[in-house]
């Protein structure tokens, strides 16, 4: 279980989270929403064990991560929204990299590397050097990079970017599969349909501020919308986006 209790951070006095908390148990899909500069990605880090804290703490299984950065980051598969990866490596070698570097049994990193890059159509191209890869296909690389160790707690940022749509089809299949496992799921992402249809509970944030959290339908039900999209926009206030797109083809349009 991951617990997030009174989590604040600041830079150079700037709030960009303001008193967070939630939990978030095995077999539960949490959707982490808000606009830009809401705070996402600080929470991110910090639940990540990439940046302190102002004040707060996280905890899994009732353990401060602190008391063992290295032993939560065993149990830990994370996708962020970048897919930083070494170019001069081939899509293969990175596997096996990261396999090792989790402590992974040589065959057993051939076995389950060889059986995602099937599942993720990237087989063919497990031999060919990062660098000439896509985006798409770097972001798969970096999904089976997360699973390869069967972790406990997975965290995925932004994790349909440059996703086809099979791929993406692919990945929401996969989340629920891992939910119904037992894996607890921190899902940070702009994509409200995706998140409807893979989450059993919802954070929305609004500069840094948590403005709701409880399960999709009571988010639903509580705004009376008919959709988890509705619901956030009327939660952040945001404009309607008819009448900002008509006024955008307007203005395009005037002479």
């Amino acid at each position: 279980m991951l617990e997030v209790r009174s989590l604040s951070k600041s830079y150079s006095s700037v709030p960009a989270l303001d008193n967070v908390s939630f939990t978030v148990r095995p077999g539960e899909v949490l959707g982490y929403l808000g606009p830009n500069g809401s705070g996402k990605s600080t929470t991110v880090k910090i639940i990540t064990g990439l940046l302190e804290p102002s004040s707060g703490s996280v905890l899994f299984n009732g353990r401060n991560i602190k008391e063992d950065l290295a032993g939560y980051k065993r149990i830990l598969g994370y996708v962020p929204e970048e897919a930083n990866l070494y170019p001069f490596l081939s899509g293969l070698e990175y596997l096996e990299l990261v396999g090792r570097l989790r402590g992974l049994p040589g065959r057993l990193i051939d076995k389950r590397a060889d059986s995602l890059l099937e599942i993720f159509c990237m087989r063919p191209h497990r031999h060919t050097a990062i660098s000439t890869y896509s985006k798409g296909m770097r972001q798969r690389i970096l999904l089976i990079s997360a699973l390869l160790h069967n972790p406990d707690l997975i965290i995925f940022d932004e994790p349909l970017s440059g996703l086809d749509v099979t791929s993406a089809m692919i990945f929401r299949k996969m989340v629920s599969a891992l939910s119904r496992e037992g894996k607890t799921i921190f899902y940070c992402s702009h994509v409200l349909e995706v998140v409807e249809k893979v989450c059993s509970h919802v954070i929305v944030l609004q500069n840094g501020k948590q403005l709701a959290y409880g399960s999709v339908e009571e988010l639903k039900n509580f705004q009376s919308t008919p959709s988890l999209e509705a619901a956030f926009s009327h939660l952040v206030q945001e404009q309607d986006a008819e009448s900002s797109a008509e006024a955008i083809v307007q203005a395009v349009m005037r002479q």
